[in-house]
């Protein structure tokens, strides 16, 4: 089988300059806002010094006070630095979801992710488990959802097809809800807590979570971009692609498990926060094109900007309690969502 970069696609379009460095001076203003904007009110000329005063060979007196630094690098850059990394991977395994499983509406919950990740969590808590905890649960939770719909799709012994994967996938989400929802029916006194979670949360202790979900982010993310060209061979159908050189099943394995774990570890330190994997992918596929090789990277940069104004929003609108971010998003989702399906099925018709 040809690795990710040996097929060649000449009528494919490359990700221009201008459209990365629009992306990126996004990104960048998101980021900043982020910083800037909170119940403590910090100067933008301090905040850039005191940024650029932590770069190598760079000494630049901010004139902030050690609280307001300490706001900054404590507090703010964190949390922002995580709702990056968490949107970057939602929306970017969404995007290899959709192109692998060709299926515009696809997501990165597909094949039970979500469903592991809550139930995982539902049970430590439950439990009366240290809240330490609640992130490894959901973690293992989502990947042993993912499992299950994989040797799922495998009965019978045919091939694993997307369409057999993406069944298996709603059979193991339906039943791992369940029980999640049996589980919480037995400890009625934690409901809140479980939905609190659900519900999605970017608040951070410091910079531990951003530690822990760094590695995975950043594998998962390279991996997925490396088979960026082998999914634009996909979009022409698994017949062709095996034409081509190609293994669907192979290509759609490797992006999987990459998609999956990057999700699962997304999913473990921000809980389940829905829509950034199709309100992103298909934002970009409108400006951009259909090729993978231009829509996943700019998802990446885009989901990171969209997750971190959707986390500014949840944490100043009603100042100074905080809306669950899972919310914020279902807002923008849930009519982007139905714009889609109409459009999907238009062209079906």
């Amino acid at each position: 089988m040809p690795g990710p970069d040996e097929v060649t696609l000449p009528s494919a379009p490359r990700l221009r300059p201008r459209v990365l460095a629009m992306a990126l001076a996004g990104l960048a203003a998101a980021l900043l806002a982020a910083l800037l904007i909170g119940p403590a009110s910090l100067p933008v000329r301090g905040v850039l010094a005191e940024i650029a005063d932590r770069l190598p060979f760079v000494s630049i007196d901010s004139g902030l006070s050690d609280r307001q630094a300490a706001i900054v690098w404590e507090l703010r850059m964190p949390r922002v630095l995580l709702g990056a990394m968490v949107g970057a991977a939602l929306s970017v395994s969404g995007a290899a979801y959709q192109g692998v499983f060709r299926n515009p509406l696809a997501d990165p919950y597909l094949l039970g992710v979500a469903a592991g990740a809550g139930l995982g969590a539902t049970v430590v808590i439950v439990g009366g488990g240290a809240s330490t905890l609640i992130p490894a649960a959901a973690f293992v939770g989502a990947i042993t959802a993912v499992i299950v719909a994989y040797l799922l799709g495998s009965l019978g012994g045919g091939p694993r097809s997307g369409a057999t994967l993406i069944l298996a996938g709603v059979a193991v989400a339906a039943f791992f809800t369940a029980v999640q929802t049996f589980v919480q029916q037995q400890h009625a006194d934690s409901i809140r807590e479980v939905f609190t979670w659900i519900l999605g949360r970017l608040s951070t202790s410091g910079w531990g979570e951003v530690a822990v979900l760094a590695p995975y982010v950043v594998v998962g993310i390279t991996v997925i971009l490396l088979h960026r060209r082998l999914l634009d061979v996909l979009a022409v159908g698994e017949e062709e692609a095996g034409t081509l050189g190609v293994d669907p099943r192979r290509v759609r394995l490797v992006v999987v498990v990459a998609a999956t774990l990057t999700t699962a570890a997304a999913v473990a330190v921000s809980g389940l926060i829905g829509f950034v994997g199709i309100i992103v992918p298909h934002t970009v596929r409108l400006l951009v094109g259909a090729s993978y090789r231009v829509i996943l990277p700019v998802a990446v940069i885009g989901g990171a900007a969209f997750l971190v104004l959707a986390d500014l929003v949840a944490r100043t609108v009603l100042s100074p309690s905080e809306i669950p971010i899972g919310v914020v998003t279902a807002f923008v989702g849930a009519p982007f969502f139905a714009l889609v399906l109409r459009t999907s099925r238009r062209g079906v018709a």
